[in-house]
């Protein structure tokens, strides 16, 4: 057996809190790849020259210098006025020398633990990882259609973040529990997070208590002192700036404590072009650009090497109706350009995989792969809504869920299968002289050996041809999809916890609750 092969079994993942990589139901089995962090092997696509780069470049710099972003939080304001910003109210104006040197200071790459070490991610350089769908207000699936978001669906999108090794991270809400009263959401969310799966999980940044809440729970369901907390990052958020121009109160809030205290901070803007920015694709991402690093900046000056991460949210709308698209040739060389200029300033990338269709159907698929092979494209780290997002993001679906995670596994494969590509064992010369002219590879000894691997066992797809389809019964993909997420949820168990952890957890959270949570206005 050669050392990689033996690696490669060895990184098999948990399913469910199971160990291995397959689990059964009846005669039926889902299959799925180790878990693993994947490597990206590939040269970024990079449609912009360096004249193009430093185009955008400048633009940025001068919308941040001439221009300025409106900054909704006192706090923030102060703070950049004390760096030597040029502030007018609530705009802030800040040159081109001050950001450069503000992102001289941010981690090109970084880590992120959860409470079990052994999901411990790293975020950028050719690391690649995926998010779950993260923050419809709605939730649909073959029996019970189209609702709005409860706590029942959000335990189920839970249960599937854990299952899937392609999954990395536990992020938004998956889909809103509006049955649960918003000042205590956070607490019932988190609590079900961080004992329904041990992978990093996410805050968001809406005012001080929940990001507070949630960094004294992540602290809590590790086990971790707080010295042990700051060391190193343990969780992280995502904010996104209010395009055009304006980075609003609790967001900047949110991002302001965690960075204070180590913790990740990815600043997205959503920008799309020919709403909330220009219509073209290069003045769309200067835009973008510009509001990203202002936020950036600040970060890095209140705590210089903090780890951080540019977001990229830009797309087209249809300029008929104003929806937005998806997964359109816009999207995609957009997150091209972004990944060209994150990589200019030293920053990893986050983007998303996403789509416009209102159902697991062939446009919900083909939009959902066009973004995230813009994703692998443009060298992106993190990759937001991966897997269950529908509807530009206002629904979230188990059985889209289970479709991209096909996908998702299709992308590891293709990375890993680069990996090995001109090994002696691989080149297979001496399998190719055995077989000769006019025979067959399946019984020889260099097939069998890795039909046993876990490396080339199948993934979830199911890859038989018409005729065995035809004579099983017609299943269109998404039934299969929906049979595969009843399995999951009838054999789901999750992953160990430690006692003393989880009685400290619940005791901080009904305290909280007692307390009033968090308050609703803001």
């Amino acid at each position: 057996m050669d050392e990689d092969a033996g690696r490669r079994r060895r990184v098999t993942g948990r399913a469910g809190g199971r160990a291995g990589n397959k689990t059964r139901a009846g005669s039926a089995a889902i299959d799925q790849m180790p878990w693993r962090i994947p490597v990206n092997p590939d040269r970024p696509v990079e449609p912009l020259d360096a004249d193009g780069v430093q185009a955008i470049h400048r633009t940025a710099m001068r919308i941040l210098s001439e221009i300025g972003i409106v900054f909704l939080n006192p706090d923030a304001v102060a703070i950049l006025a004390r760096a030597g910003c040029k502030i007018t109210g609530e705009n802030v104006r800040m040159d081109e020398d001050f950001v450069m040197e503000m992102l001289a200071h941010a981690p090109e790459q970084f880590t992120i633990t959860p409470r079990n070490p052994d999901r411990e991610l790293i975020i950028g350089g050719k690391h690649m990882v995926f998010v779950n769908v993260s923050s419809p207000p709605n939730a649909w699936d073959m029996e019970r259609g189209k609702r709005s978001g409860d706590f029942e669906s959000f335990k189920e999108f839970m249960k599937l973040t854990q299952y899937f090794n392609c999954i990395h991270i536990a992020g938004g809400y998956p889909v809103e529990p509006i049955d649960i009263h918003p000042a205590v959401r956070h607490l019932d969310c988190l609590y079900e997070k961080l004992t329904l799966t041990d992978k990093v999980v996410h805050a968001y940044s809406l005012g001080a208590e929940r990001v507070e809440d949630v960094m004294e729970m992540v602290r809590l369901a590790g086990g971790l002192s707080h010295a042990e907390f700051d060391a190193k990052p343990r969780m992280y958020t995502n904010i996104n700036s209010v395009s055009p121009l304006k980075h609003d109160y609790p967001m900047l809030d949110g991002a302001m404590r965690l960075a204070k205290r180590g913790q990740p901070v990815v600043v997205t803007p959503f920008t799309l072009a020919g709403a909330m920015a220009p219509v073209t694709m290069s003045g769309a991402v200067a835009l973008s650009i510009a509001e990203g690093l202002a936020a950036i900046a600040l970060l890095q000056y209140i705590n210089p090497g903090c780890p951080v991460a540019l977001g990229t949210f830009t797309s087209n709308v249809d300029m008929k109706s104003g929806a937005p698209a998806f997964g359109t040739p816009e999207y995609m060389r957009a997150t091209q350009m972004t990944g060209q200029m994150a990589r200019f300033y030293g920053l990893p990338l986050r983007s998303s995989g996403v789509c416009a269709a209102n159902a697991p159907d062939g446009q919900a698929m083909w939009e959902t792969s066009n973004s995230l092979w813009a994703a692998v494209q443009s060298g992106t780290n993190m990759v937001y809504h991966a897997a269950g997002w529908l509807e530009g993001g206002l629904i979230a679906s188990p059985e889209k869920f289970i479709m991209d995670c096909e996908v998702l596994q299709m992308i590891q494969r293709y990375f890993e299968e680069a990996t090995f590509a001109t090994r002696d064992e691989d080149l297979a010369f001496d399998t190719i002289k055995e077989v000769g002219a006019g025979g067959h590879y399946f019984g020889c000894q260099h097939t069998q050996d890795r039909y046993q691997d876990a490396f080339y066992a199948p993934m979830v797809s199911d890859w038989r041809n018409y005729e065995a389809w035809e004579q099983d019964g017609a299943v269109w993909t998404h039934e299969r999809a929906h049979k595969i997420f009843k399995q999951i949820m009838a054999e789901f168990e999750a992953p160990e916890m430690n006692g003393d952890h989880r009685e400290d957890l619940a005791r901080f959270v009904a305290k909280r609750k007692q307390e009033g949570g968090a308050p609703t206005d803001f």
